[in-house]
């Protein structure tokens, strides 16, 4: 009899290092548009997951609501429900709270209870301190001081749905089908070093900030100790919750332009610094004295979405893959090819981008702040 296990894995390794898929689709004009496509698109690469999580990300998706922070918290039971909902009066206006709507799917099995809830801070909020920075303190208390109780997407109209299940079944989950946004992203999981739970599926968030992963982050530890000084806490027991902080605390509190950010996460290598210009030398290394403990070590390909922006970037050698292609307005970054073709056969143009460059699509806005359509994605 053929031997089937060597045949498809020749040099015993028992480890699968090159799995999980990611997916990002943006209109930079700001059309909106359902997640029929995105989900057809992560379908494609079914066999890159293993079931035990898939999830999605979603922009513009509650114009009604776009002034609030749109919690999206998972529950164990509904007296911890109970107990989280009076926090929340507490330290918020809560204009509207309403149970996320799901349908029935054969293959979500125990799913967990999902509830949103559209949020401003209220009097309570320091003076010295501003409506983000009072969100994230609240969503890292709820996640350390409700044991069953997950606060997985916090931004303003936008929002986190994920779960244990590939990409396509907790799509159907969500309906998401329903949804409309001007930029998606989507994951599907192949956990090596963490278990498959429903708050350690991706994408993960904090505020407004998404990321999607595919690889491993050997420098989790150090990563996690240098975030904890600046008030985060890891709490979803995976590596790729280090980067959705890293990227919040580089844009947002430090005020980095992404070009910035990606040399800290995926810096040059010393060899190659020493043949830059002087100016260019002396930044990267200020980066690296400053930021040492945020680079990012080990293969990687995340997908990184805020409010306006996708941006796609890998590690500085290039260890884990991705694809970028365009169309008219829409830029696509995808893990293989072929998801993109299957939903949009007639690119303008494709390409693989460098290691350690990112590729960032950027809605553009008039002078009254609306987006207008434009020629082409900018690309660093």
């Amino acid at each position: 009899m053929k031997d089937t296990a060597n045949h498809y894995n020749p040099y015993g390794d028992d480890k699968v290092i090159a799995a999980c898929s990611i997916f990002g689709m943006m209109d930079t004009s700001g059309r909106r548009f359902s997640g029929v496509d995105i989900t057809k698109a992560i379908a494609n690469m079914h066999d890159r997951g293993n079931g035990l999580g898939g999830g999605f990300g979603v922009y513009g998706i509650y114009p009604e609501h776009a002034d609030h922070y749109a919690l999206h918290i998972m529950y164990e039971d509904k007296l911890t429900q109970r107990d989280v909902e009076d926090f929340l009066r507490d330290n918020f206006h809560v204009a509207f709270a309403e149970e996320v709507p799901t349908r029935r799917a054969a293959a979500i099995k125990s799913p967990p209870i999902v509830w949103r809830y559209f949020v401003y801070p209220n009097s309570r909020r320091p003076a010295d301190r501003s409506n983000d920075d009072y969100v994230v303190e609240l969503v890292m208390k709820i996640n350390t001081g409700f044991r069953d109780a997950c606060v997985f997407s916090s931004g303003r109209n936008m929002g986190v749905f994920k779960g244990v299940g590939y990409p396509e079944e907790i799509s159907e989950y969500f309906r998401l089908e329903e949804y409309e946004g001007y930029l998606w992203t989507a994951h599907g999981r192949f956990p090596t070093n963490s278990k498959g739970w429903w708050g350690g599926a991706h994408p993960f968030s904090i505020l407004d900030w998404t990321v999607v992963h595919n690889g491993e982050i050997s420098s989790y530890g150090i990563n996690r100790r240098f975030l904890e000084m600046f008030g985060y806490i890891c709490t979803m027991h995976t590596d790729t919750e280090v980067v959705a902080y890293a990227v919040d605390l580089l844009l947002r509190r430090h005020g980095l332009p992404i070009e910035a950010a990606a040399k800290v996460m995926a810096p040059p290598l010393w060899s190659h610094i020493d043949r830059l210009p002087d100016n260019e030398q002396a930044l990267y290394k200020s980066l690296r004295q400053v930021y040492s403990s945020l680079l990012l070590n080990g293969p990687f390909t995340i997908i990184v979405a805020h409010e306006g922006e996708m941006i796609g970037l890998t590690d500085r050698i290039r260890l884990r893959p991705l694809t970028a292609g365009v169309k008219g307005d829409v830029l696509y970054l995808s893990s293989e090819e072929s998801a993109i073709r299957l939903i949009c056969p007639d690119l303008d143009k494709t390409w693989t981008p460098m290691g350690g460059e990112p590729i960032i699509g950027r809605l553009k806005t008039n002078k009254e702040g609306k987006a207008v359509t434009i020629e082409e994605c900018a690309v660093a």
